[in-house]
């Protein structure tokens, strides 16, 4: 076994990496929380939760934690990890789902009835039973429809933390106390005062009605940035056909083991990843033809003769063939990708760090604000003003927003590798997305990268062919070339070939810059001295041969059919050989880490321009408005939303 297996071999038996699904987060505070308290725990070396992604990419040693003690501990704190690979997480999140829009609805509906009470559209008779009827009303949209928030703020309460369920119960938490002070006492305690007293049971109701809805909105659109994931899972059959001597059986792809025979026909799926033992078409008597774009992006169907390596996922345009099992279940390439793609939406970008910490601070910072808040109206105006005093407390409470600043990175993210992977580009995490970006140089080596090798030479007489026999270049390598030194990037071939060769081939990809004869510490020579004069540097390689370059440059990439060890050190991965994929990463990561800045901006743009305005900033210059505490639900709802929708427009970019 070659050393890099086995030194991966070993690391992996010392520790283990694995995404589990998360249930029950709401905003960046939850997933601040959770990632925060798997962090603390003994055993887990480092813990990334994804709030859009619904996940937590935990890297842990077995033997010192186990997934059971993980999800005990995070049920401790209001929240639940999905372990047990029975359960199909999707139906899970299709259940809370249904729930949640049964909520919301019915929410809806309390919040129409409170509103015709207390507005006076239907007519109770008197001021006193329009207000209990209200409180009822109120009280039966709590308890149902917004109990979630209730029971989470009070699990965080008993942990020492808090998020965005905290401030939902404590501004309709006062609001609904305030106004049932007021329904039963308050012509005792205010009017005798000469004071005018409200209830404000429509705005606990509306407040609890707002979040969900925008909660809904959210879990709509958030869905949006998962597709790639599960376009991906679609890729893999639910059966395969089994071969028991003359017989063949329709099984479920679960039941199939290592060595077993499959029969897989035109248009089905192959079921595992495996090696053909026959093979008949009508084009050619011992070979079929299977469509490989899913995986590699080349568009022309692969042949497939005995011998021959099939991957699931894959499908048999003309002919079928016999297979034998090789790779199963979590081991087939098709899963691999799917494990890497997780890995790398559920990993955190630098810039994402920053917010977390924002994220954990900003629910007590602004509880502190709606105090504060609180206690300049009631200082300043006295007993009279105590009335706005807590709907402007309650205001700051409803509209501050750690669900925009939460997304505005991650959702970024997850449809940026989404849509990479889909143009088969695997990226291995979220920094090498935001690295690309800086990269004003790029080194590439030749042969198996840039030119692909004449399979039917004979290379102890290729010095007497012409260079056109001995290789072709890739496809559009050329445009690839030309489209990254016209966006300022320059490039370097690096080739072991001789002088005349290395010249001709970085000719004809248009390349300017090239270095002939060269061994692997060249190589790495050369991103040394480009790194030294201040370059951002991107390797691009397919062998052993480039790993020590792949391993010292800024962004590393591999590419697909190349060895496993130079995919092993790259950050970055090309499925297919087509070129072009290079500069459309680039653009991709310009775009997406234009997109994260664009969605923070306008998350705390939000949150600077909204919180003053709803805690009455405009009194002091004498304007008579402030927000009320239902418009800050829903100003606070499209927030979340618009982040989110501004995210997904990364899919329809060209």
């Amino acid at each position: 076994m070659p050393w890099w297996k086995r030194t991966n071999l070993k690391r992996k038996k010392e520790r283990k990496k694995q995404t589990i699904p998360v249930i029950g987060m709401a905003c960046a505070s939850c997933s601040a929380n959770i990632e925060r308290k798997l962090n603390e725990l003994d055993g887990i070396n480092e813990a990334s939760v994804s709030l859009p992604g619904r996940s937590a990419l935990v890297d842990y040693d077995p033997e010192k934690i186990s997934l059971e003690k993980m999800k005990s501990e995070i049920n401790g704190i209001g929240y639940d990890l999905v372990i047990d690979k029975q359960t199909s997480v999707e139906e899970v999140e299709k259940r809370a789902y249904t729930l949640l829009k049964r909520k919301t609805l019915l929410s809806w509906v309390f919040s129409i009835a409170v509103m015709c009470v207390s507005m006076q559209w239907i007519n109770l008779g008197s001021r006193d039973i329009s207000n209990q009827v209200s409180l009822l009303i109120a009280l039966a949209n709590m308890l149902y429809c917004g109990r979630q928030f209730y029971v989470t703020s009070w699990k965080q309460l008993l942990h020492g933390t808090a998020n965005m369920d905290t401030l939902v119960a404590l501004s309709t938490g006062i609001a609904f106390l305030f106004s049932t002070f007021n329904t039963f006492w308050g012509d005792a305690v205010w009017a005798s005062r000469g004071i005018v007293w409200h209830t404000y049971f429509d705005a606990s109701v509306m407040i609890i009605t707002f979040v969900l809805t925008g909660r809904l909105m959210e879990e709509k659109a958030k869905d949006g940035t998962a597709s790639s994931i599960r376009q991906m899972m679609g890729m893999a059959p639910k059966t395969a056909h089994i071969v028991d001597g003359d017989k063949i059986e329709e099984v479920p792809i679960s039941t199939i083991e290592v060595g077993d025979v499959l029969e897989v026909r035109p248009g089905e799926k192959v079921p595992v990843d495996g090696e053909v033992i026959s093979a008949e078409s009508f084009m050619t008597p011992d070979a079929a033809y299977v469509d490989e774009s899913m995986i590699t992006g080349e568009p022309t169907p692969a042949e497939k003769k005995k011998g021959s390596k099939v991957l699931a996922g894959t499908i048999p345009s003309q002919g079928k063939f016999r297979m034998k099992a090789r790779q199963i279940g979590e081991d087939t390439a098709l899963a691999h990708i799917i494990r890497m793609v997780q890995e790398a939406q559920g990993s955190k970008a630098p810039v994402q760090r920053i917010v977390d910490k924002a994220a954990l601070i900003f629910v007590p910072v602004v509880a502190c604000i709606a105090l504060i808040t609180f206690l300049l109206w009631w200082i300043i105006g006295g007993n009279a003003y105590l009335p706005q005093a807590i709907i402007s407390a309650v205001a700051v409470l409803v509209i501050a927003c750690p669900c925009a600043m939460g997304l505005a990175t991650p959702t970024a993210l997850m449809v940026g590798i989404g849509r990479a992977a889909q143009r088969q580009i695997l990226i291995k995490d979220a920094a090498a997305l935001e690295s690309l970006r800086k990269v004003n140089a790029l080194v590439t080596d030749k042969t198996g990268t840039l030119t692909i090798p004449n399979k039917d030479v004979d290379f102890t007489k290729a010095d007497n062919l012409p260079l056109e026999s001995r290789e072709h270049l890739k496809p559009n390598a050329r445009q690839a070339m030309e489209a990254l030194q016209k966006s300022g990037i320059e490039v370097y071939m690096m080739s072991g070939d001789k002088e005349e060769a290395a010249r001709y081939w970085a000719e004809k990809a248009g390349i300017k810059h090239y270095h002939s004869k060269v061994m692997p510490q060249d190589k790495e020579n050369l991103v040394k001295d480009l790194q030294s004069k201040g370059k951002f540097v991107a390797m691009v390689g397919d062998g052993i041969n480039d790993t020590q370059a792949l391993a010292l440059a800024d962004v590393s990439i591999a590419i697909g059919k190349g060895t496993d060890v130079a995919m092993d050190v790259a950050q970055i991965t090309l499925m297919g050989d087509d070129l072009s994929a290079i500069p459309e990463a680039v653009r991709l990561s310009r775009r997406t880490v234009h997109m994260i800045w664009e969605n923070l901006f306008w998350a705390f743009i939000y949150n600077i321009v909204c919180i003053p305005l709803a805690a009455g900033l405009l009194y002091v210059f004498g304007i008579d408005w402030q927000i009320t505490p239902s418009w800050a639900s829903a100003l606070m709802a499209f927030s979340s939303v618009s982040v989110v929708l501004n995210s997904l427009r990364l899919r329809w970019s060209k």
